[in-house]
This record gives structure tokens, C-alpha cells and sequence, in this order.
């Protein structure tokens, strides 16, 4: 009852943040176009190298400025993003790998519809450890997600140690999540009172931290509550680590391929929605076709193909010579069905097809492949599909473009499936 009594102090007050800046204000309901606007822009300007290597008269400096000029909760937001040379940080202008990290950070967060994708970037983002791009960044995302991301700044950590009686840091993502969690718990709790809106219990806090609320010595959550807190976070952490485990051997598969395709003379192209992945510091953009050729198809058909980890067309045409499949964690059967699809496609059907497996999963692939349905799948369709290790495509990449005239090559490190 405690935390109602000092949420109702805090709406009734007319000075309060609640009543000054979230309630009533055209200014901060403008905000949110003008801030996602420049979001995208922000995120072209990285896709097309001409961001710069200084905040001063970027895109990110108009972001911040649209941000600061909401006075109250952001002020000093932008003092983080300020470029400072001796410190080198935050080192995103200089650092062209950190500055795509961060302009696709950016960009999914934008376009992410559900909590757990925006938190998964956040987690991500924080394994580059970019130096000196912390949390600061969540006052960015607070203007794209303000029912999922609460703003952030010392004033509000001040005011959320001293409710809560916490130690959140300045400057660390894990800590700012396990400040998060529990603002979603009690703006959940108290729900009627405030706003779904978390600039309405940030507001709360911040008025808090520069002492306009006095809350006195005790704390109001329970030790249950931060166990669970606790538990919750570190599960979805796990969680989110062994995903990117997943996706940067997948990435690493691809550009093993690509790689090999470009050296023996092919043209070579990555799936459409993985263009912008990179690997070991080198894009997939720099060595695939700008684009999907012109090979007869439309509509689904066309999406269904574009889609496959990795094509090979002989050079300067349209014809395909080869289709990759990784299979890291998907099901090896709906690996199968896309390059079953590709094969049907074409009068002159490609004759290399190959999944891309873990190591681990080739005793799942022969057992798969062993059941009725596959067999007629591939037997009675007359289709030639291979397979190849992770381990054999990564050590053996090297020699492969060094000694390979064709694709020929591969045939010594792959397996039929069937």
C-alpha cells in the first residue's frame, strides 16, 4: 500500500512529471514520429557509409536533440552519445564494425513487434561490448517501444535505488534489465493508476531521484520478488547467449560458402533477408549479387527461393548451378522441402543440392531420412541432395578455393542424403 500511496501523491501533484510532461502534452505525442523518423535515418545513413565519424551534425545528434527537448526525464540524454576523442567512446563512429553492430541494433528494434525480440537485441548488443554505449540507448528505444522499454537516466536510477532499495549502476545493460523487470512487475500491479506507458512510472521515478518525493528507509520489494526477478533473468540470458551461438555459426556456414562459390567462379548469392550479416569482420553484401537474378519466377515461388541460405549461379547468368541449406536448428525435413521446391522449379533441374548440419545433427539427419515419407520424398522425386559437416566445410574452406577448379570439389567432403 505503501507504493499506491506514493503513486496517488505523485498524480495529484501539479508539478509532478505525470502532469507536466506525460498527461496532456502534444509535444511529447509529436515526439514519437519525429523520433522514429530519425531512427531510419540514422540506420540508411550507416547502410550507406555516410553517417560520419562524429555525433556533431549526425543523424544520431537530430535523434537525441528531438529526445532533449523534452526537457524533465531526458535531459543530459544526449551527453552519452557525445563523441570523446581521448576516451575514444562511445566507440561507434570511428569503429565501422561497432557502427553497423549498432545500426542494426537500431533497425531490428525498430521493426520488432514482441518484448522478447527487443530484448534479445539488447542482450546481443551488449556481447559486442562496444566501449561506452551502455543504456543510455534505451532512451532511443523508449521513443519506439514505450510500453516495453523504460527510459534511463541517473536521476531515475536514483529514485529507483531509493524506492526499491536496489544498487543498479550506471552504465551496465544487465543491470538496467533487472531494473526493467521490476518496473514492469509493479507498473503491472498498478496498472490503473498510471499508464501503460512506461514514461509514466519513469517519471515517477525520476521525481523521486531529484528528491521531489521523499519515499523514507523502506524499501517495498519483497525478497520472493527478487528471487524471481532473478531467475527470470538469468534463464532468458541463457536463452538468448545460446541463440546467438546458433546464429553466428550459421553466419559462419554462409560465408564459408559464399567465400568458396566466389573463389571456383560463380556468382554467388545470399538468402534476401541476409544481406547485411557479416562474419569475422566481412560482409555478406561484398561478395553476393546485388540482387536475386531474373530466373522466370514470381510471387511465392520466387520469396520461397530467394530465401535459401546460399545460391551459386554459373557467371553472368541466371542459371543455377548449386543451393545451400544450413540447417543449424531448424528442421532438417523443412531444409529438404526448399530445395525440393527449387528443384521442381526448373525444367533443367540444378543437380547439387546440399544441407549444411551441425556435426552433432548428422546421426538426426540419417534418422530422419529414414522414415517412409522422406525416402518416397526424395527417391520418387529422382533428387540428388547432399550433405556436409560444419567441420568438413570449415576446415577444409581454405583449400577448397585454393585448389578447386568447380564445383566438383565439394563431392569430397559430402555425404548423399538417401
Amino acid at each position: 500500500m505503501k507504493l499506491e500511496k506514493l503513486l496517488n501523491e505523485y498524480k495529484s501533484d501539479s508539478e509532478s512529471v505525470f502532469n507536466t510532461w506525460f498527461i496532456n502534452n502534444d509535444e511529447r505525442l509529436k515526439a514519437f514520429g519525429s523520433i522514429r523518423r530519425g531512427v531510419r535515418t540514422v540506420v540508411n545513413d550507416i547502410k550507406n557509409q555516410t553517417f560520419g565519424n562524429d555525433y556533431k551534425d549526425s543523424s544520431l545528434e537530430f535523434v537525441l536533440n528531438c529526445i532533449t527537448e523534452q526537457r524533465q526525464v531526458f535531459i543530459g540524454a544526449s551527453h552519452a552519445f557525445y563523441w570523446k576523442p581521448k576516451l575514444r567512446i562511445p566507440d561507434i563512429y570511428e569503429n565501422e564494425e561497432n557502427k553497423k553492430a549498432f545500426g542494426q541494433f537500431l533497425e531490428r528494434c525498430h521493426h520488432a513487434k514482441k518484448t522478447d525480440q527487443i530484448l534479445k537485441e539488447i542482450i546481443t548488443l551488449d556481447q559486442h561490448k562496444i566501449k561506452g554505449l551502455g543504456p543510455a540507448v534505451a532512451n532511443i528505444l523508449y521513443f519506439l517501444h514505450p510500453e516495453i522499454i523504460p527510459p534511463f537516466n541517473t536521476a531515475i536510477v536514483n529514485g529507483f535505488n531509493s524506492l526499491f532499495k536496489e544498487k543498479i549502476k550506471l552504465g551496465s545493460w544487465s543491470e538496467y534489465l533487472r531494473m526493467r523487470e521490476i518496473i514492469i512487475e509493479k507498473n503491472g500491479q498498478y496498472k490503473n493508476l498510471l499508464s501503460r506507458d512506461l514514461g509514466a512510472f519513469s517519471g515517477f521515478l525520476f521525481d523521486i531521484g531529484v528528491e521531489k518525493i521523499l519515499v523514507g528507509d523502506e524499501g517495498i520489494l519483497s525478497e520472493a520478488e527478487r528471487v524471481k526477478i532473478g531467475r527470470l533473468l538469468k534463464k532468458r540470458h541463457k536463452e538468448v547467449i545460446s541463440q546467438a551461438e546458433e546464429n553466428n555459426a550459421h553466419n559462419e556456414m554462409q560465408y564459408h560458402l559464399l567465400k568458396i562459390g566466389k573463389s571456383l567462379g560463380y556468382d554467388v548469392i545470399s538468402a534476401s533477408n541476409d544481406r547485411s550479416k557479416c562474419h569475422a569482420g566481412k560482409s555478406f553484401s561484398s561478395l553476393s549479387l546485388p540482387q536475386f537474378p531474373d530466373i522466370g519466377l514470381a510471387g511465392n515461388t520466387l520469396k520461397t527461393i530467394a530465401l535459401i541460405d546460399v545460391v551459386w549461379f554459373e557467371k553472368g547468368s541466371n542459371k543455377i548451378v548449386s543451393a545451400f541449406e544450413v540447417e543449424n536448428s531448424t528442421t532438417i525435413t523443412s531444409g529438404i522441402a526448399r530445395l525440393t521446391d527449387l528443384f521442381h522449379s526448373f525444367t533443367e533441374n540444378p543437380s547439387s543440392l546440399f544441407l549444411i548440419i551441425p556435426d552433432s545433427r548428422e546421426n538426426e539427419l540419417k534418422l530422419k531420412l529414414s522414415s517412409p515419407t522422406s525416402k518416397a520424398t526424395i527417391q520418387g522425386n529422382n533428387i540428388k541432395i547432399f550433405y556436409i559437416c560444419y567441420s568438413d566445410l570449415r576446415n577444409h574452406c581454405d583449400s577448397i578455393c585454393a585448389l578447386g577448379e568447380n564445383k566438383e570439389i565439394l563431392y569430397k567432403i559430402a555425404h548423399e542424403v538417401g
